[in-house]
C-alpha cells in the first residue's frame, strides 16, 4: 500500500512538473510576441524573396 502511495505521488508530482513548464512557456510567448512575431514574419519574407529566384 505505501509503495502505491509512493508511485501516486511521484505521478503527480510529474504532471505538476509539465503543467509549470507549460505555464513558464507560454508567459515567455506572450512577453515576446512582439519580437516572435517580427522574426517570424521577417524568416517568411526571405523565404519567399528567394524562393522566386530559383
Amino acid at each position: 500500500m505505501r509503495n502505491w502511495l509512493k508511485e501516486k505521488q511521484m505521478k503527480g508530482s510529474a504532471v505538476v512538473e509539465v503543467i509549470l513548464i507549460l505555464v513558464v512557456l507560454i508567459a515567455l510567448v506572450a512577453i515576446f510576441k512582439t519580437q516572435l512575431t517580427s522574426l517570424v514574419g521577417e524568416i517568411f519574407e526571405k523565404i519567399t524573396r528567394e524562393g522566386t529566384g530559383i
